[in-house]
C-alpha cells in the first residue's frame, strides 16, 4: 500500500459500532417484551459479545500499530525524519542491557534503566554517559 492510499478500516469500525447502537436503541424501543426481560436479555447478549468486541478492538490496534511503526520506517528511508530518529526497542531488554553494558563498560544498571513510554529519559542519559549524539544513540539501541 502506498502511502497516498487510503485506510478506511477505522471508518468501517465506527461505521459498524454505530449501526450497533442504532439496532439495540431501535429494539429497545419495540420490544415486546416488559423492561425487565427486555434488560436481562440485552445483558446477555451484551456479554455474549463482549469478548468479540474486545478481542477485534485489540487486533485493530495492533494493526494500527504495526502500520504506525511503517509508515516511521518509510519516513527514515525517504529521509525526512532521518534514521533513528524515533526509539523502536525491539526484542528481551535483559540482553539489550548485557550488549551495552560489554561494549561500554562506564554503564551503569541505573543509566541502563527503561521504563515503556520513557525512551526520551534513557537516550538522555546514554547521550550524557557516552557523549554521543541523540540519532546515534537511538540507532544503536534501535540496531540491538
Amino acid at each position: 500500500m502506498s502511502y497516498h492510499e487510503e485506510d478506511n478500516s477505522g471508518k468501517i469500525l465506527l461505521a459498524a459500532l454505530a449501526g450497533a447502537g442504532a439496532g439495540i436503541i431501535a429494539g429497545m424501543l419495540m420490544a415486546p417484551d416488559k423492561g425487565k426481560a427486555t434488560r436481562d436479555n440485552l445483558r446477555s447478549a451484551a456479554t455474549k459479545y463482549s469478548g468479540t468486541l474486545g478481542d477485534q478492538l485489540s487486533k485493530y490496534g495492533e494493526e494500527l500499530d504495526t502500520k504506525f511503526k511503517g509508515y516511521v520506517e518509510k519516513l527514515e528511508d525517504m529521509g525526512v525524519t532521518g534514521i533513528g530518529s524515533s526509539l523502536n526497542l525491539k526484542g528481551d531488554w535483559n540482553e539489550a542491557k548485557g550488549k551495552l553494558k560489554q561494549q561500554y563498560a562506564q554503564l551503569t544498571d541505573d543509566d541502563l534503566d527503561y521504563t515503556e513510554g520513557k525512551g526520551d529519559e534513557l537516550v538522555g542519559r546514554l547521550q550524557t554517559k557516552l557523549g554521543k549524539g541523540k540519532r546515534e544513540i537511538t540507532k544503536m539501541l534501535n540496531d540491538l
